[in-house]
């Protein structure tokens, strides 16, 4: 319901039966598991943005050695990020399609798209460990240096989540033939909406990790941490 028509509604009169909106169920309250998800992914949030904060602030200090912007350094090759990147981007695109299937009552196809979806996970979470053997073969262990620590926590956490995710939709492979009507398609929108945040989110540290310092001082001068560099 819109904020407009709640602000001109006039509960004094009477209502047609069964359409008294304090009878009404919202959409939220009629699909609890979407609230449960908002909740969830507005933690994920908070966490990450407490994280993120931290890095900001810790890079104002004169040890901080960011990992990228002069060709020595180990994340100014960012292929095998970019690799994984590619990889996320393809689950998501398959989780989207799992969910459009459903929509049309193709149970094979559904059963293609999700499959392909999850192997894309578990490839993106390999393709990660090798960039973190990388940057441990540089030089940059997890505590080596500041900036390193921040990238192993940061991206291990973001991988614990899609983890998370790929736990969780398992149990629609076991109960796809059993699935049926609006069961399924609203069980793959809800997977969609947290395989595209989580893309979301790595997009947003890819970008933070791999920043130079002069980009980082700017951010960290907006979150009230030093001066920034313009």
């Amino acid at each position: 319901m819109s904020i407009f028509s709640k602000l001109t509604e006039k509960p004094w009169l009477a209502q047609p039966e069964g359409q008294d909106p304090a009878l009404q169920l919202t959409a939220d309250e009629a699909w609890p598991e979407r609230t449960a998800l908002k909740f969830l992914l507005a933690t994920i949030s908070v966490l990450f943005s407490l994280f993120v904060i931290t890095l900001l602030g810790r890079s104002q200090l004169p040890d901080f050695q960011v990992l990228a912007g002069e060709p020595w350094l180990p994340l100014s090759d960012r292929s095998g990020l970019w690799l994984s990147t590619g990889l996320l981007c393809g689950s998501s695109l398959m989780m989207q399609l799992a969910q459009w299937f459903s929509r049309q009552h193709l149970a094979k196809a559904v059963l293609g798209a999700l499959t392909a979806a999850v192997a894309l996970i578990l490839l993106f979470l390999f393709a990660q460990y090798r960039v973190w053997l990388q940057l441990a073969n540089a030089g940059f262990g997890f505590t080596d240096t500041a900036a390193s620590n921040y990238f192993y926590l940061l991206t291990a956490l973001h991988g614990v989540h899609l983890l998370g995710g790929v736990i969780a939709v398992l149990p629609v492979f076991l109960q796809l033939d059993k699935q049926s009507g609006q069961t399924l398609p609203r069980t793959l929108t809800l997977c969609c909406w947290y395989w595209h945040y989580l893309l979301l989110l790595w997009l947003l540290l890819f970008w933070l990790l791999t920043s130079p310092a002069q980009t980082l001082n700017t951010l960290a001068a907006l979150c009230g941490f030093g001066e920034a560099t313009l």
